[in-house]
């Protein structure tokens, strides 16, 4: 009676499920204390509706694949087909232009979680849509579920986001890139290396944090692979051009230091500026005198020896 079930539904152009259960159909149960052993039932509306009884398991299997449920799942399995290797997997989403992204979890695959283990399509792809976790539907293997969520807006966006971080910036390219957009990646005293950056998650693929304090408060910028990445992500920002610039003041300054308002560098052989009305004072030099100042003559008498008649010789001078 199965190959008249099975001719019949070629007839009808419909497709028998096979299944991994007692009667070998979906849909079909097996019930030996029944007179007609075979249950054909669906799942509809969230509730196992009852088809009925049938002699044989292709009379049960033909009943349900004449189900809107019954061909829904035959359009499913013939969607699904073989289930895709990881290298048709791959293969399909470069002729889609997709990305299959890889993750640290137990499937390998971003979007991808092996949720029932032990049967057909154990694993489901998901993503989070407005808020919310929404499930995408349930794959053969962990590449087809990643195909399924390659192709969804969710998974094209985290594709984008991945591709702009590409490959970690080495020291000497972080360098050269902040050098090509004139900014400096300040040096620190941290386990880092660089201001505003730390090592805030050993391990990950991503450790440096980039923050800067905005506002009174820290403000965090993210994570990256490296420290000069980060470091470059802190010297984009207003915070790190400001911190920038003072750090190349006070360079500057311990070049050669400012010199106070009103004082003077005082060098070995030269000679202090002097304040106004002073004068310097030579040997053997009079001094210049005031504008009402005179000179006093007197007449000052100088006894020389000798005498005449026996009194001295006086002279008289101006």
């Amino acid at each position: 009676m199965a190959t008249g079930a099975l001719q019949q539904a070629q007839a009808e152009k419909l497709t028998l499920l096979l299944a991994d259960n007692s009667s070998g159909y979906f849909g079909v149960n097996l019930r030996p204390d029944q007179p007609k052993p075979y249950q054909a039932r669906v799942w509809r509306g969230g509730k196992t509706v009852h088809l009925g009884y049938f002699a044989t398991a292709g009379e049960a299997a033909l009943y349900v694949a004449r189900t809107p449920e019954g061909r829904a799942a035959a359009a499913e399995r013939a969607a699904a087909a073989v289930p895709l290797t990881i290298e048709e997997a791959r293969q399909q989403a470069q002729a889609e232009k997709l990305t299959l992204l890889v993750a640290e979890n137990k499937t390998g695959y971003f979007g991808v979680h092996l949720s029932n283990p032990g049967q057909l399509k154990p694993y489901k792809a998901q993503v989070r849509r407005g808020g919310k976790m929404v499930h995408l539907g349930t794959f053969a293997t962990a590449e087809e579920a990643a195909l399924c969520v390659a192709r969804s807006p969710e998974g094209r966006a985290a594709a984008a986001e991945r591709a702009a971080a590409a490959a970690p910036l080495t020291s000497e390219e972080a360098r050269q890139q902040a050098q090509a957009e004139k900014l400096t990646l300040l040096v620190a005293e941290s386990k880092s290396g660089y201001f505003g950056v730390h090592l805030a998650e050993p391990g990950l693929s991503k450790p440096y944090k980039a923050q800067v304090r905005r506002g009174g408060k820290l403000v965090q910028l993210g994570y990256f692979a490296t420290a000069e990445e980060a470091a470059l992500c802190v010297a984009r920002t207003p915070e790190g051009r400001a911190a920038a610039g003072r750090a190349a003041a006070a360079e500057g300054q311990g070049a050669a230091p400012a010199v106070p308002s009103g004082a003077s560098l005082k060098e070995e052989g030269t000679v202090p500026p002097m304040p106004p009305g002073a004068f310097v004072k030579e040997e053997g030099v009079v001094p210049p005198m005031p504008p009402d100042a005179f000179v006093k003559l007197e007449d000052v008498v100088k006894e020389e020896e000798g005498s005449i008649d026996g009194r001295p010789k006086r002279r008289r001078t101006k």
